[in-house]
């Protein structure tokens, strides 16, 4: 409570209260009396009269520590409060929302403080206009400009602007432009090189072979020498919706149970579903599959420390080969048959790498462009760079490795986000080589979510360039030839790593919108739009059912290049978020037909000592659940909804407009292109990624 002021006792002790009554009477007899107050002539006598000098001083001292007490009152209130605004309006500490309604409360809030920032700046300006008297009808000296004078003001500044755009603005983005067109261009002919090479192998039709026919089904037991011992690894963390079919799938893998060994590499935290991959490892054993359940209390490394841990053990000492399958990747059960024998009479091999086939490349428009730039990365560029250089990046899954290559090159290491491509690069600095298997696919997920999705990018984009980071000194002081060094750091590091993200985001989405206020520094039309139009035509060949989807992909390839140049310099820089590694959420979802196939083959299988691939018995009675609802009541067919994302198509929609502007400057039609450019920033302004809608 804050101490009282009353000062009235003190100080005004001799002022007149009341209000003067002037009284006539009628008779004039009586005088005329004037009364201050309803007290003023019963007056007692001033008390303060008899009071010495040092009682008048005890008062004055107690008055000031009672002001002195007030004001302390009111610096701590005043504290108190500057804190609160600063917990809540800086820190947002105490700040709670609703889930559903976070985005919007979120909104609001920003709108609020917006509003309070003009508020106070209005506040200051008002002050400074009251101060400097700036009084429309109190000051006659105020001089209001006319319309000619405002026409005239504007008039110069903008000649002035355009001065100074000419002479300073546009020279600027012209050298930038000048760079990034050239860093376009050899990365486009690099791009073009990867397609005439893959021309080339499919009308040679050049392959892996296998010479002879290893593997003689009539003679299985007299011949068993010839199956090499295989370890088969399925590394997982919290993965509920997957470890069932994966653990399935790789469990009916068609090979010797004594040259296999099956290692679930678990690295989850969650309780439940520690306890559901246990009981999906001990049926898989007590079916006679020799399998085993590994589980680390401390997740050190990620993946990488979840192998290397893995590999250490005693058991695994004896086996050759190890084949490495993620939580979502289902192989079929020939895998091994089709992958292993590539080993055979070829001592320098290291690495047999097979390809992806995603299960739900149809789900929305987010899988369909991933399944374009896949489907291009593993017919292009893995197959050319296996045929003609043997070298390519791992890709970390759907694998078989030489246990002896892995050794030799220093096994599995903790120093980046990407030890799939550490190792491949260092096992290539050994000599080892590497093949690829166009024709062999592994059924996998590809991130039905934004965010998923662009997590797993910034993955894939940062730790290259923290990898290049480490590995140039190893490089440069490796034994391979000259050629090999070469491709290593200019094409496979700093061109499809680097300068790919960097020309791609300063082109695109920077220069090309600023010449839409800068018409100095236009790009070439071949830039814009004859150039890209070629490459995604080049793109999108592996994948030709997805070619109602290029213009989409286009744009969305550019305005993703935010994110991946943001990955980029993060890695190169070795920011905090370059060791940021989130597992990628799955879906669990399976192709149609491929489920269909293993509940047919399971029910097969009942009776017989081999076992045949198939999904496990939960999936087997959801799915027979499905057949008897569907004979009951047929079901109307479920209308697949493609999922769009709201920012991006607004970044891709801001690209088109700075596009078509530059195509159309001749008919000198360019400002009504600038009020779409003032919409789509209106979008993109806050949060250029994140939100969707359906």
């Amino acid at each position: 409570m804050a101490p009282s002021l009353d000062f009235s006792v003190f100080w005004a002790k001799d002022t007149r209260k009341g209000t003067p009554v002037v009284v006539k009477m009628e008779n004039p007899n009586y005088s005329v009396v004037e009364i201050d107050g309803p007290d003023a002539a019963f007056r007692p006598v001033d008390k303060d009269r008899g009071k010495n000098a040092k009682q008048f001083t005890w008062v004055l001292l107690l008055k000031a520590h009672r002001a002195v007490g007030c004001v302390a009152w009111l610096a701590a209130v005043l504290w108190a409060l500057l804190g609160a605004v600063k917990k809540r309006l800086i820190f947002r500490q105490g700040v709670a929302m609703e889930s559903e309604k976070s985005s919007k409360g979120k909104l609001l809030f920003k709108f609020l403080r917006g509003f309070l920032v003009l508020s106070m700046v209005a506040l200051v300006f008002e002050v400074v206009a009251h101060l400097n008297g700036w009084h429309y009808f109190q000051n006659p000296n105020l001089h209001i400009p006319q319309t000619s004078e405002i026409e005239g003001w504007f008039h110069l500044v903008y000649v002035g602007w355009l001065e100074f755009r000419a002479d300073y603005i546009a020279p600027l983005i012209l050298s930038l432009s000048n760079i990034c067109v050239a860093l376009f261009i050899i990365q486009s002919l690099d791009r073009l090189v990867l397609c005439i090479g893959c021309f080339w192998i499919k009308y040679k039709k050049i392959k892996p072979r296998i010479e002879g026919d290893p593997f003689k089904s009539d003679d299985v037991e007299g011949g068993g020498y010839q199956y090499p011992m295989v370890l088969v690894q399925i590394p997982m963390c919290n993965e509920r919706e997957v470890y069932e079919q994966s653990i399935s799938a790789v469990c009916q893998i068609d090979w010797p149970k004594d040259r296999l060994l099956i290692q679930v590499l678990d690295d989850s935290d969650d309780e439940s579903i520690l306890s559901l991959i246990k009981a999906e490892v001990a049926k898989w054993s007590q079916r006679g599959v020799n399998i085993v359940y590994r589980h680390r209390l401390i997740r050190t490394g990620y993946k990488a420390g979840n192998l290397k841990s893995a590999m250490s053990c005693d058991y695994v000492k004896g086996y050759e080969f190890v084949a490495i399958f993620d939580a979502d990747f289902q192989p079929n059960p020939d895998f091994l048959k089709l992958t292993v024998p590539h080993f055979k009479d070829n001592p320098e091999l290291g690495l047999v790498q097979t390809r992806w086939g995603f299960v739900n490349k149809d789900e929305n428009l987010l899988t369909r462009l991933q399944n374009i730039n896949l489907c291009f990365h593993f017919e292009v560029e893995q197959q050319v760079n296996g045929v003609f250089l043997n070298f390519f990046g791992f890709n970390g899954t759907a694998g078989v490795w030489r246990i002896k290559a892995l050794e030799e090159s220093g096994g599995w290491l903790e120093r980046t986000t990407v030890e799939d491509m550490d190792i491949a690069v260092r096992a290539h600095l050994n000599g080892w080589k590497f093949i690829f298997l166009n024709d062999v696919k592994v059924l996998c997920e590809v991130p039905e979510s934004y965010e998923a999705y662009r997590k797993q990018q910034h993955r894939w984009h940062s730790g290259p360039m923290q990898l290049f980071r480490l590995c140039l000194p190893a490089i440069l002081t490796s034994k391979i030839s000259c050629l090999k060094k070469a491709n290593l750091i200019l094409l496979f590091f700093l061109l499809r790593k680097l300068i790919l993200p960097f020309y791609s985001f300063t082109l695109f989405c920077i220069i090309l919108p600023l010449t839409m206020f800068v018409p100095e520094a236009e790009l070439p039309i071949w830039v814009i739009c004859y150039i890209p139009v070629l490459m995604s035509f080049l793109n999108i060949l592996p994948a030709p059912r997805s070619f109602p989807f290029i213009v989409p992909y286009l744009l969305f390839e550019n305005t993703m290049s935010v994110t991946k140049f943001n990955a980029m310099v993060s890695g190169l820089f070795q920011l905090g978020s370059s060791y940021e590694w989130v597992v990628t959420k799955k879906a669990g979802r399976a192709s149609e037909p491929d489920l269909l196939a293993a509940a047919e083959r399971e029910s097969k299988a009942i009776g017989h000592t081999q076992l045949h691939r198939g999904v496990s018995d939960s999936g087997l009675s959801e799915l027979s659940k499905l057949k008897e609802l569907q004979e009951a009541e047929p079901l109307p067919p479920k209308k697949k909804v493609n999922k769009i994302y709201k920012k991006e198509l607004a970044l891709a929609f801001l690209l088109l407009t700075a596009s078509v502007r530059s195509l159309l400057s001749a008919q000198g039609i360019h400002f009504y292109f600038l009020l779409f450019q003032g919409a789509s920033f209106l979008l993109v302004g806050l949060d250029l990624i994140g939100e969707q809608m359906s």
